[in-house]
């Protein structure tokens, strides 16, 4: 099976996920905390068993990182060539609360990289994929995909738009975004839960999305292979391919997501380098 073939496979697989999910939300689900006191809650479990399963009928061979899953010896996940990376339900915090910023991410690693990403939205049917050299799509419920790009720049009249997150910030990158201001002009921010800001780029809605705050390998991949299918990139604050090696830690460092060609990219790249 070709990996695009894959690809539509994990579509209808993170649509699986997301319909075991919804029974829960608004449902006043129990919560209770991990050991890193990150919320988990039946509906997180419940998809993590769709995609288990769903996985490993499609691929055998493949093992699986997930957040509900994790507790795998660094010894044995040193030694993968090619894993899948899952986040069951992105965005816990956001589904406790009632919103509709939550997300089922499936991505497939091969040597450290993103191949493609899956990111689902359970609540709108909406579906967002792709990979670097895959292309990238944005599927409603019940329509045909939909190709979808970055923007080198905002509409005329219309703001640069800086995707943030709802509920994470930190000095350093208000420190960033300030400079950045500086160089592009008046930033308009967009604050969004969940790997959907990554998607916001992707589709062309919005402009940069600096993350100098904690996050973790499940959060992130699959929406940048979205994001890289669209045309945009993921970097780290040194300007280098942002990837997935096994290591013993599963947070990432931070990273800067933007439009491979935007012309602030350099303007961009020598802020976060005294970040």
């Amino acid at each position: 099976m070709s990996d695009q073939q894959l690809m539509q496979q994990v579509v209808s697989l993170a649509r699986e996920a997301g319909e075991a999910i919804l029974p829960f939300w608004r449902a006043d689900v129990a919560v209770t905390a991990k050991t890193d006191e990150s919320p988990v809650t039946a509906a997180d479990l419940a998809a993590h068993d769709v995609i288990a399963k769903g996985l490993q009928a499609l691929a055998p061979d493949i093992p699986v990182l997930s957040e509900e899953d994790c507790d795998i010896p660094f010894s044995e996940r040193q030694q993968w060539q090619r894993w899948w990376l899952v986040d069951p339900l992105d965005g816990t915090k956001e589904f406790i609360a009632g919103t509709e910023e939550f997300t089922v991410n499936i991505a497939l690693i091969e040597q450290g990289r993103v191949v493609f990403g899956v990111v689902a939205i359970p609540t709108t049917g909406r579906c967002y994929y792709g990979g670097k050299d895959l292309g990238a799509w944005l599927e409603e419920t019940h329509g045909k995909p939909r190709a979808i790009n970055v923007r080198l720049a905002p509409a005329p009249g219309s703001a640069f738009t800086v995707v943030a997150s709802r509920r994470h910030s930190s000095p350093q990158q208000e420190a960033l975004l300030a400079g950045l201001s500086t160089a592009v002009g008046e930033l308009e921010l967009a604050n969004i839960g969940s790997s959907l800001k990554f998607c916001l780029l992707a589709e062309g809605a919005a402009d940069c999305y600096p993350r100098l705050a904690p996050t973790s390998q499940w959060d992130t991949a699959a929406a940048q292979g979205v994001l890289e299918g669209a045309g945009g990139e993921v970097l780290g604050l040194d300007g280098k391919a942002f990837d997935y090696p096994p290591r013993e830690s599963l947070l990432n460092p931070f990273f800067l997501a933007l439009p491979a060609a935007a012309p602030w990219r350099g303007q961009l790249l020598q802020l976060a380098s005294t970040m």
